[in-house]
């Protein structure tokens, strides 16, 4: 009783404390709000030129955000449409990726999406976008040939394109439509009756298209699944739950969010009848899985249900949830941060501490899984099984990107090989001939490309700091010679990294007839990860020691 009363004491004689703190903040809100509307109305009547109050407000209003975290984001009425599709992942427009062609000096097809208008009026990969009805796109920047193409669905405008393999000028009439984007690009089955889903979105709806997949494989046979959530920037959080409940029971805590204000607070629990709670799992993640595939992996690893295979996660572990401003504006803001079903919450960075650090893995707590297993807090999802791919090659990436002389020679290379080839193999059997090879590598050569080296880089560096130490004139030979080992020969660097580059080609030509899904299909054949998660799953004693229930300490 008397601890009981001590409590009650204790908390009155606090009482005054808060309610001060309280009152002090809204004087501070008050008084700087009263300096900011003084601010702008002496620049409004004083500044040397006219003010545009919609332009400086919103730089305003970045600034404030600015101070916060990457994810607090401030969308005025003519960009609320972004927010609407990044929740959705539905716009209105004509269902392709665009690209711009920097030797051309144009925006282009880069790739139709399947069933979608552009891709049944019959455009394609390279063709040259010239004017959308009267508006000439000559010079502009992808955003802007962008925001032209998308509009109200059931719109109608003409498109004119110049296709490179003929020369001639096309227009095509297109009726933009609601374009959703493929929250799940490819699903099928593998060899030894393996399942495999790969989900690019967390968008309204995914779950049941992500249960209805896992129901089809399990009637075509699987017995152990493969969920791909490598690249996956995450979105809905209740998707993320109901994915989970596919394979864990009614009743689960997958993700509790927790806030400075009740409204915040929400404790998320599977609601469904799960599909299957005993299939073994294999979730592959990388450093860009975050946020809602954060929640869905972390919630498998900590409920014993799944193994996570690859590299850590991005380490997201905070909340948004749009709210409307006036004028048809709105604002997504962070209200919460998220707890997966040990406890943890993987958020990397502290904004509030240390701005963009991350927090050192020395800084991090213990949790628990279910079945014992230590697993921590901070620094995203930290695999069961850590294994990383493979690398691109510098040169690999160069050609993939334009090289430095805006030679975009493996772009112009697929365009003509997909103009020559009406047809080709399926997507898992696609690969391109020696003689298709070595008209690529003479291409690139003749065309001057080059590239930069990280090695040179280093070496200028080393050089310069060896003539500010005063050691250069004395290695001056050893330099000299250390440099010409380090210049690269193009035709040499090809043939070096030739399967890696090969594979490139293979996939970007693959997805001009098969779309996504096809290029997804065929990259597979070299999925380093994938292949050991296959191989995990075939291995049941090493995937259940992996789970292994321990004794928490």
């Amino acid at each position: 009783m008397n601890r009981r009363i001590k409590t009650i004491l204790i908390s009155l004689l606090m009482l005054p404390l808060t309610v001060s703190a309280q009152t002090n903040h809204q004087l501070e809100v008050g008084k700087n709000l009263d300096i900011f509307n003084a601010l702008y109305s002496n620049l409004d009547l004083f500044y040397v030129d006219t003010l545009n109050p919609k332009q400086t407000m919103t730089a305003a209003i970045d600034g404030m955000l600015r101070s916060l975290d990457p994810y607090t984001e401030y969308y005025p009425e003519e960009e609320t449409k972004n927010l609407k599709m990044m929740l959705t992942g539905k716009y209105a427009g004509i269902g392709a990726l665009v690209k711009y062609h920097t030797r051309l000096k144009h925006v282009v097809i880069d790739e139709p999406y399947e069933g979608m208008p552009a891709a049944e009026v019959g455009l394609k990969k390279g063709d040259i976008i010239l004017s959308i009805d009267d508006s000439v796109m000559t010079d502009k920047q992808v955003s802007y040939v962008s925001s032209h193409l998308r509009g109200d669905a059931g719109t109608t405008f003409v498109l004119k394109v110049k296709r490179p393999s003929t020369g001639k000028e096309m227009k095509f009439k297109i009726t933009r439509r609601n374009i959703k984007l493929p929250e799940l690009p490819y699903w099928g089955m593998r060899p030894d009756s393996i399942g495999y889903i790969n989900l690019n979105q967390f968008t309204e709806g995914c779950a049941k298209s992500v249960r209805r997949a896992f129901v089809e494989l399990k009637q075509q046979g699987a017995k152990g699944l493969v969920f791909d959530l490598r690249g996956n920037g995450g979105g809905s959080e209740m998707e993320a739950v109901d994915i989970v409940n596919i394979w864990v029971p009614q009743e689960q805590t997958v993700v509790e969010n927790r806030g400075k204000v009740r409204q915040a607070n929400r404790v998320y629990k599977t609601r469904l009848e799960p599909v299957d709670t005993v299939m073994p799992i294999v979730v592959l993640v990388n450093g860009e899985t975050a946020s809602a595939s954060e929640i869905t992996s972390g919630a498998l690893q900590d409920l014993d249900r799944a193994v996570v295979l690859g590299t850590r996660t991005y380490g997201k572990g905070l909340v948004q949830v749009p709210l409307d401003l006036p004028y048809n504006a709105n604002v997504k803001i962070t209200t919460s941060h998220y707890y997966i079903p040990s406890g943890r919450c993987i958020q990397a960075v502290n904004y509030k501490r240390n701005g963009k650090e991350r927090i050192a893995d020395s800084l991090t707590n213990v949790f628990y899984t279910r079945g014992g297993r230590e697993v921590r807090d901070g620094g995203g999802i930290k695999p069961d099984v850590e294994l990383k791919n493979d690398t691109m090659p510098n040169i690999a990436y160069y050609l993939s990107a334009g090289g430095l002389d805006s030679t975009e020679v493996l772009f112009d290379y697929v365009v003509d090989y997909i103009d020559h080839h009406p047809t080709i193999a399926p997507a898992k059997d696609f690969h391109l001939t020696d003689a298709d090879w070595q008209a690529f590598r003479q291409r690139v050569i003749e065309s001057g490309f080059s590239y930069d080296p990280v090695s040179q880089k280093q070496f200028d560096e080393l050089v310069k700091t060896a003539k500010f130490e005063g050691y250069y004139d004395d290695a001056k030979e050893a330099f000299e010679a250390l440099e010409k080992k380090l210049k690269h020969d193009v035709a040499s660097d090809l043939d070096k990294h030739r399967e890696t580059i090969q594979q490139i080609l293979e996939l970007d030509i693959v997805g001009a007839y098969y779309y996504q899904r096809g290029s997804i299909e065929a990259g597979l054949n070299y999925d380093k990860q994938l292949k050991e998660a296959e191989r995990l799953l075939k291995t049941p004693a090493e995937y259940r020691k992996i789970l292994e229930p321990r004794q928490k300490k």
